[in-house]
């Protein structure tokens, strides 16, 4: 291979690497740039499906494409442990080998960290784990009566509404199972509202909703801690049978020892999705992109691939020796599903006169049907 030939280096096989891989593979030939996607797991999956998985109506092994498939696009892909980002040097490490770049995209996604929170390995569950899915299922098919919680123990966290989906996928599931009854749903959250990312207007929608399905909202709760089958906020407690918690979420490692992020924070980008470092561009949860003083875009998978396009655009650009710069549009949808066979979708767009704006369109079938689609779309267009 000609040495002249740019690598563009992708770290993540998530919704932001994937759409970045294949855009700029759209773009250019395989001689004209050569494409690495590194990933410590060999497959894709759109989160949502991991709902599905939970109450049974999907398994794991329907819910994923393989990475691999990327080679048929003359795109290489490692199955390996990112172990270093040498951003000076332009190398990258991984469990068997040192890889160079002449443009570098961050699309690791948010690590999720339940042992920041003392007791929640041993006495809760988390819900945002594909390990533990199939486990809550039979968990769900067991409990008699009792209390089921749902806890957000941090901010932000990916796909914000999945935990209230995954209530109202809990509630429809027990009430099929003719046990609701007898359970409680009680939902955990830090923020003063449903959605805070959404504003008020769509979070009373949603607060109404769950409300409709006798499920309890406990807003500004803040996890402390778990003991076993009770709860321990900064000011309250609560008693639990079955807890099922969404843990709090950090960057990466690598990330913080190679100086993009600080300890508890994520790495700071603009609507270019440009880092400090020449070439070195950042997207999807593994970032913070502001919006205006109060609000930031949030994580999900939707908003890292409009980044990833955006980053593939500007690379492109690059090595086509063009100044056209593109921006990121802010502009996405999240569905919510209702338990009932249909499914919401919010409308968000970021950047409208600088501050977001957000709809919630009427629950039905065919939104259910789009949300069907969009999964099988990705699969099939990026592997």
């Amino acid at each position: 291979m000609s040495e002249n030939i740019p690598h563009v280096l992708i770290l993540g096989g998530g919704f932001g690497g994937l759409s970045a891989a294949n855009e700029i593979r759209k773009s250019l030939p395989s001689f004209k740039v050569k494409i690495t996607v590194i990933d410590k797991k060999d497959w894709f999956m759109v989160g949502f499906a991991k709902l599905w998985i939970m109450n049974g109506t999907r398994t794991f092994e329907n819910s994923i494409g393989f990475l691999k498939e990327l080679e048929k696009k003359d795109i290489d892909f490692i199955k390996e442990e990112i172990l270093q980002i040498d951003l000076q040097n332009k190398t990258v490490k991984t469990s068997t080998q040192n890889l160079s770049y002449d443009f570098l995209i961050i699309a690791m996604g948010a690590t999720l960290a339940p042992e920041k929170i003392s007791g929640l390995t041993q006495y809760g569950m988390n819900l945002y784990d594909h390990n533990e899915l199939s486990k809550i299922n039979q968990k769900l098919n067991e409990i008699k009566s009792g209390n089921i919680a749902i806890a957000i123990m941090g901010m932000p966290y990916k796909c914000p509404p999945a935990p209230f989906e995954a209530a109202l996928l809990i509630n429809s599931m027990l009430n099929q199972l003719g046990k609701r009854q007898s359970i409680q749903i009680h939902f955990y959250s830090p923020a003063p509202i449903t959605l805070p990312a959404a504003g008020p207007e769509v979070s009373q929608q949603i607060l109404d909703l769950v409300n409709s399905e006798k499920i309890f909202f406990h807003d500004s709760s803040k996890t402390i801690s778990v003991e076993k089958n009770k709860l321990i906020f900064e000011n309250d407690k609560a008693n639990f049978d079955l807890l099922l918690a969404i843990p709090p979420h950090v960057v990466p490692d690598v990330i913080i020892k190679c100086g993009l992020a600080k300890e508890g924070g994520f790495i700071k980008i603009n609507r270019d999705c440009k880092t400090p470092f020449e070439n070195v561009f950042a997207v999807g949860d593994v970032t913070s992109l502001p919006v205006g003083e109060k609000f930031a875009v949030p994580k999900a998978g939707i908003f890292a691939e409009g980044e990833g396009i955006t980053v593939a655009k500007n690379i492109v650009s690059k090595i086509q020796s063009k100044d056209d710069s593109a921006l990121f549009d802010g502009i996405g949808g999240c569905f919510i599903e209702s338990g009932r066979n249909t499914a919401s979708l919010i409308e968000v767009d970021m950047f409208s006169e600088s501050k977001p704006t957000t709809k919630l369109t009427e629950s039905s079938k065919e939104h259910l049907d789009e949300k069907l689609q969009f999964e099988k779309d990705r699969i099939t267009n990026w592997l």
